[in-house]
């Protein structure tokens, strides 16, 4: 029966595996991730869930095994954190680029070094050119609904591409929240059955795959997945729309609030967006023209969107959950940087990174990227550590005398 559950985001995700009814689990454990290896498991020994259960070696493994599933013609579940992401680099792409449409929850966590459990983007950020679409979360009702609707983007006949969930490690992982479940035939009529629309394994018609390609040919494979993504855009809107229309909750892959006369305007993903939205209310309050957009599809980046939400306004800061390191900013303000309109030379868009390996993205930190925006004159773009300590060079810095 549908009704309401108390889950946090790592359960969320489970509970959406689970009723997308996946035949084949490649699980290995990687906090803050593990406790969905644990819950699919035991879904599996309680008969509850009908799937193979794979206790593979690591995630590079586990990633192989679930496109070797996949292709066999089942649904295949895997999902994954910081390092174990970047172990799975290698056969992420092979997924992509044989168009296996995985859909695989990733809680973010910060890479090494220094080792930290706690939740940034640079994990996801690091593959974002990997062939997968991604999702990010605000909040553990979003965990549910994603993973639903990734099933049927990724599996779309125009599209054809692995799709990534995003949530943040411990924010939204290990976070309780009320979620609306569905009943299971909503689901069932919802997503459909799985078909497989391109290469298989099938031992009485044999196929050659991911096998060494010349020049003569790679390039026009790599414009099909170029094709995949700019076919997820329109695809992606339509399921949520016709999620809106059967369940009542309406997402957008670009998400605005309070633009309509907003002066100053963040930009944000993932669960710092709740955030941000809180301390606009608080803004409006007290007179301020303030508004917030909200990215939910990193991949493919709607560029049309974003500069349609964003034109007329003057200040713009785009706030990022990983360092950018060695480039002029960060992967999100590049994007948004890109998407506006450049026909008004007294546009500011200003980088701020904060909330690295799990420090909280706090009200005041969100009230001091509005007043450093708002009250911005300057020519000087470069990036703003909006949440550093004034002692950062002093913390284990070790200085040799010689």
């Amino acid at each position: 029966m549908a009704g309401y559950m108390m889950l946090d985001g790592n359960e969320a995700a489970v509970q959406a595996m689970k009723m997308a009814k996946v035949k084949v689990i490649s699980a290995y454990p990687i906090t803050p991730q593990s406790s969905i290896a644990e819950k699919l498991s035991d879904l599996v020994s309680d008969g509850i869930l009908k799937a193979k259960y794979l206790r593979v070696e690591s995630e590079h493994s586990a990633m192989s095994a679930a496109i070797g599933a996949q292709l066999t013609g089942v649904r295949a579940a895997t999902a994954t954190s910081s390092v174990g992401l970047a172990l799975m680099h290698e056969v992420l792409n092979v997924a992509s680029g044989c168009r296996v449409p995985i859909v695989m929850p990733v809680v973010n966590r910060a890479l090494v070094s220094p080792w930290s459990l706690w939740c940034d983007h640079q994990d996801s950020m690091a593959e974002r050119d990997s062939g997968w679409l991604q999702l990010y979360c605000e909040n553990v009702q979003e965990v549910f609904d994603f993973v639903t609707m990734g099933y049927r983007i990724a599996e779309h006949e125009d599209v054809l591409t692995p799709i990534m969930v995003c949530l943040d490690g411990f924010f939204l992982s290990h976070s309780m929240q009320k979620v609306l479940i569905p009943e299971q035939s909503e689901v069932d009529e919802f997503i459909g059955d799985y078909i497989i629309k391109n290469t298989y394994l099938d031992p009485t018609d044999p196929m050659i795959i991911n096998n060494l390609t010349s020049p003569d040919e790679f390039t026009e494979m790599r414009y099909q997945q170029k094709v995949g993504f700019e076919n997820a855009a329109k695809v992606m809107d339509e399921v949520f729309l016709e999620f809106e229309e059967k369940f009542g909750r309406a997402y957008r892959a670009v998400e605005g609030y309070r633009l309509g006369d907003a002066e100053a305007v963040i930009v944000s993903m993932g669960s710092m967006s709740g955030t941000v939205k809180h301390v606009v209310n608080m803004l409006r309050s007290e007179g301020k023209k303030v508004g917030a957009l909200k990215i939910v599809s990193f991949r493919p980046f709607r560029n049309d969107l974003v500069n349609e939400m964003l034109k007329g306004i003057k200040r713009i800061a785009v706030i990022d959950r990983t360092a950018g390191l060695g480039s002029q900013g960060t992967p999100l303000w590049h994007e948004v940087c890109n998407s506006i309109d450049k026909a008004s030379s007294d546009v500011i868009v200003k980088n701020y990174v904060g909330g690295l390996g799990g420090r909280d993205i706090s009200i005041e930190t969100i009230k001091k990227v509005f007043a450093d925006i708002m009250d911005d004159h300057s020519q000087n773009r470069s990036p703003v550590w909006i949440d550093v300590k004034e002692n950062a060079m002093d913390i284990r810095q070790v200085y040799i005398n010689v």
